[in-house]
């Protein structure tokens, strides 16, 4: 038997030069997909290098790559099953054809879509990823806010209409109809979810109300921390004790907030507690000189307040309140400790002294030895 009549024996409706076909090009696919991914990823990558802002080819590729192999290798299976004889049109799927050839071609749709949608992402993370090399070249705090936001976004728009195509090509719903059908129940649907909708329209509002930024101090509802991200329900700040608090957005606009940030300047208020054997001609001179060192500091504002403000049986207290002009906590605690030294340093030179806040214990002797004694005094008498 000749090769040729090998190749024309017919087996399931192909003969054998048809099978082999589709074997090769299944082959093919899989064996040059990466090389494929490759050079489509590099050809689309030449359309736009101008505006990748410093993001590399191999860096555009990394995200591709795998995603468009993928795709690639659907593609060929498709190629390969039509040399067959074999339904790949869904038109051709009708109610009495075998229920393995419509699974598996409901399957392959399915994964085209997962892989188109997969793509889709990459892409969406690639621009942020350019996006945020431009950032890096902006003093503005709000790409860093505004960027991850629109990433969230895309990606969740990118995922319904995928959801939405797989609902109309592999499974035939009507869209058309589902969504005029949710404009039925969609007032059920917005009760149910009224918190959620209530923190999606709260985000919006920050980003066009602008109220704080990503780096921020901020206080809202009793919470103090620093906003690391704003996303589509809630905010999240990192505390001074390192601990990740999430605040939903309607919280973040309907509370009192304070852009501690924003400040031009941080007060500093506390109680100097001088004993009652600091004279008043004491009193006066620490006074008045705490008063001339603190406005003669570099980084303190004019409207120092050094009052002799109270008389009390423990001391003779003196109020101290200024502002430090700086909205870095770390220098501002620099400089309240700096003055702090000095206010002591002026204390000690006009001779004053501080009121002890301390406890005296009285020892009194054990309960025993003192009938003892008394017992002895008596025997004496």
């Amino acid at each position: 038997m000749s090769l040729h009549e090998i190749l024309n024996i017919r087996f399931l409706g192909n003969n054998i030069g048809a099978y082999l076909t589709c074997a090769g090009i299944l082959l093919f696919g899989y064996v040059f997909k990466t090389l494929l991914s490759k050079l489509l990823s590099k050809l689309v990558f030449r359309f736009i290098r101008q505006r990748t802002e410093g993001v590399s080819e191999v860096q555009f590729q990394a995200l591709l790559i795998q995603p468009v192999a993928i795709v690639v290798f659907l593609v060929t299976v498709y190629l390969a099953f039509q040399v067959l004889d074999y339904p790949v049109h869904s038109s051709e799927l009708k109610r009495n054809e075998p229920w393995p050839q419509v699974a598996l071609f409901r399957l392959y749709q399915l994964g085209i879509i997962f892989g188109v949608a997969w793509i889709a992402l990459r892409l969406v993370d690639f621009m942020v990823l350019v996006f945020r090399r431009r950032a890096e070249t902006n003093t503005s705090r709000l790409n860093d806010q505004l960027i991850p936001f629109a990433k969230d976004l895309l990606k969740v728009l990118v995922l319904t209409m995928a959801f939405l195509v797989m609902l109309s090509r592999v499974f035939g719903v009507n869209v058309t109809a589902l969504i005029g059908g949710l404009g039925i129940g969609g007032l059920a649907v917005a009760f149910a979810a009224k918190e959620s909708l209530e923190n999606l329209i709260a985000s919006f509002t920050i980003f066009l109300d602008r109220p704080f930024a990503v780096g921020d101090l901020v206080e809202v509802g009793g919470v103090t921390g620093t906003v690391e991200k704003v996303g589509f329900r809630s905010t999240r700040l990192r505390t001074a004790e390192k601990s990740y608090v999430t605040v939903p957005n309607k919280s973040m606009i309907d509370k009192p907030l304070d852009n501690l940030s924003l400040r031009t300047a941080r007060r500093v208020t506390f109680t100097l507690a001088l004993s009652h054997a600091t004279t008043s001609e004491q009193l006066r001179g620490i006074v008045q000189d705490a008063q001339q060192t603190i406005q003669d500091y570099p980084l303190t504002k004019d409207d120092v307040q050094i009052k002799f403000s109270a008389l009390t049986p423990a001391a003779k207290e003196v109020t101290v309140q200024y502002f430090v002009e700086t909205t870095d906590y770390e220098e501002y605690l620099n400089v309240k400790e700096e003055l702090n030294y000095r206010l002591v340093e002026l204390v000690e030179k006009h001779g004053g002294t501080f009121a002890s806040t301390g406890t005296t214990i009285v020892h009194l002797p054990n309960p025993d030895r003192l009938r003892g004694l008394q017992s002895s005094e008596q025997h004496v008498l």
